[in-house]
């Protein structure tokens, strides 16, 4: 980031932790989405389909920040690999299921619903904003580079993947490693994304497990939604710690007396820690309660943070890095590329937005 100067890195910076808070946001809203569709999925099962199933999720959201207020306690991620190799394989399993239960869906409806021209009521203005939102939706589904910024810009060389044993070199490494991780992604996202229209056209939920697009096996779509519950669980720390890092980097850097130890009954006690991460989780939990509404504001997030973090930030350090010149091929189809992207994020950023307060009004 230093190619790009000082100004820029405190806006790339802004940008990403609001972008890794507005995803903790996301993953407060679907926990206790997935949390109120088990019940409702054996509430069906005993009472039957057309059963009157509600059930709130305020309580639910209180539930998961209070799991999280304790886990927000662990110092770094060199204390939580253990956690993220539970998210990882609870992320395999419930997007397996969600998969297998759309083709299974199109198989037994011996039909492929839907069309090429997406959902058919609506007015043409109600489908634009629609078409809007589903990108912002689909950029918040490239959240990597998030991460991958904040181990890029982190002083510390023993921080997380710089750890990785060299040789090869930890960047080829690093690559190999992103490539895989995204050809896997994309390959679930897709077949998530396509069987699951092609299972119900139209009607799609804007999630297969909590929409109940499926009620049974009821019991395999209780599993689907424990696994999303533990893998948000851990993705809500992987997502968070980077911030907590920051934020008391930056107080011990100002207040150099603070954030002491005090000696409890049982344990040292860390109170700049608990203080501080406390307070995060309070704002995610009360966000979420204030926004329940897991598509709109994961379209939002997505389209406000795509463009600048994902494709105008590493252009320009391409271009600063290799001092590429002004007018020549490279500086025009990067800049070009930039400015096509910036288009497509205002229009996401428009429809997700009109969809969240179209929400909030209903």
């Amino acid at each position: 980031m230093e190619a790009v100067g000082e100004k820029q890195r405190w806006v790339c910076g802004f940008l990403q932790y609001l972008g890794l808070y507005g995803a903790d946001v996301a993953y407060t809203i679907a926990t206790a989405a997935s949390m109120r569709a088990i019940l409702k999925s054996n509430c069906y099962h005993r009472e039957g389909h057309g059963a009157l199933c509600e059930y709130g999720d305020r309580s639910y959201m209180l539930i998961f920040g209070a799991v999280q207020v304790v886990l927000s306690q662990i110092p770094d991620f060199h204390n939580m690999a253990w956690l993220s190799i539970v998210a990882a394989a609870m992320s395999f399993s419930y997007s397996s299921i969600g998969f297998s239960l759309s083709l299974a869906k199109v198989l037994e409806n011996g039909t492929i619903k839907g069309s090429i021209g997406g959902a058919a009521e609506g007015t043409a203005a109600e489908k634009v904003w629609r078409i809007g939102q589903a990108l912002g939706d689909i950029a918040f589904a490239y959240p990597f580079s998030a991460i991958l910024l904040e181990i890029e810009e982190r002083p510390d060389p023993s921080f997380l993947l710089d750890t990785l044993q060299s040789p090869p070199p930890e960047n080829q490494t690093m690559k190999k490693a992103s490539a895989i991780s995204i050809l896997i992604i994309t390959f679930f996202y897709f077949c998530c994304g396509t069987f699951g229209y092609a299972a119900f056209g139209s009607s799609t939920p804007g999630n297969l497990l909590t929409g109940f697009g499926f009620y049974e096996p009821y019991w395999l779509v209780d599993f689907a939604n424990a696994c999303v519950i533990l893998h948000l669980v851990g993705a809500y720390q992987i997502y968070s710690q980077p911030v907590f890092e920051f934020a008391e980097r930056s107080l011990r850097e100002y207040f150099p007396c603070g954030g002491g130890e005090a000696t409890g009954p049982f344990c040292r006690v860390n109170l700049l820690r608990v203080c501080l991460r406390t307070a995060y989780v309070a704002l995610t939990t009360v966000a979420a309660m204030v926004f329940p509404y897991f598509n709109e504001f994961l379209a939002v997030t997505g389209a406000f943070c795509f463009w600048p973090l994902m494709v105008y930030f590493p252009v320009e350090m391409s271009l600063a890095q290799r001092k590429t010149r002004a007018w020549t091929g490279r500086w025009v189809g990067l800049r070009s590329f930039s400015l096509a992207c910036f288009l497509v994020s205002a229009v996401a950023l428009v429809g997700s937005v009109q969809g969240l307060v179209s929400s909030l009004l209903t």
